[in-house]
C-alpha cells in the first residue's frame, strides 16, 4: 500500500542527521518556478534575495534544519553546454547556499560509470527516500515516499559518488 508523501516541511523538519537531494535533469517545468524562470528569461536578473518572498519559505526551512544540525546538500548533475534552466537554477543557487545547503554540479560526462537511480530524489538520514516525479517536459507530478533499504542504498551510494566528484557551487563555472 503506497505511504502518503509527507510536504518538504515535514521531511525536514523530522530529519535527524543528513538530507540530501540529487537532480539530475537539465530542465525542469515546476507551476512554482514558471514565472521567475521566464522573468529571468527576459531580463537575466534572477531573485537572490534569500528573504524575498519568493524565496523565505525555503530559506526558514533550511535555516531552521541546518542550525539543529541537519547537514542539507545538493549535487545536481548536468549537461554541457548548460540549457538555459540550469543557467537560471546555478544564478538563483546562491540563495540555497546562504541559507545553509552545500550545493555542487557534476557534468554528465563525469557521471557515465555511476549506477544512478532512475529518478530525482531527497533522501532523509540515509533510509527514508522522497521520489521526485516529473513529466517528459518536466512539470512536477505526485512524488512517493519509499523506506526501501536496498533503494536506499543505491540513493546513498550514488549521491555519495556524485558528491565526491562535484564541484562545489562557488567554483563551478557554467560552460
Amino acid at each position: 500500500m503506497p505511504q502518503s508523501v509527507p510536504s518538504f516541511t515535514e521531511l525536514l523538519d523530522g530529519a535527524r542527521h543528513s538530507a540530501v537531494h540529487l537532480e539530475m535533469r537539465d530542465t525542469y517545468g515546476v507551476a512554482t518556478e514558471a514565472d521567475p524562470y521566464k522573468e529571468w528569461l527576459r531580463t537575466g536578473a534572477a531573485d537572490t534575495d534569500p528573504d524575498s518572498a519568493y524565496w523565505r519559505p525555503w530559506t526558514e526551512l533550511i535555516r531552521r534544519t541546518v542550525a539543529r544540525g541537519v547537514a542539507v546538500r545538493r549535487a545536481r548533475i548536468v549537461s554541457e553546454p548548460v540549457s538555459d534552466y540550469v543557467r537560471y537554477e546555478h544564478a538563483g543557487t546562491v540563495v540555497n547556499v546562504a541559507a545553509g545547503e552545500q550545493v555542487r554540479w557534476l557534468p554528465r560526462r563525469a557521471a557515465s560509470d555511476i549506477a544512478l537511480p532512475g529518478n530525482d530524489f531527497w533522501l532523509i538520514d540515509g533510509s527514508l527516500i522522497r521520489w521526485n516525479h516529473f513529466t517528459g517536459d518536466g512539470a512536477s507530478v505526485p512524488g512517493e515516499i519509499s523506506e526501501d533499504a536496498q533503494a536506499a542504498r543505491l540513493c546513498a551510494e550514488a549521491f555519495e559518488c556524485v558528491w565526491a566528484r562535484a564541484i562545489p557551487h562557488e567554483d563551478y563555472k557554467i560552460h
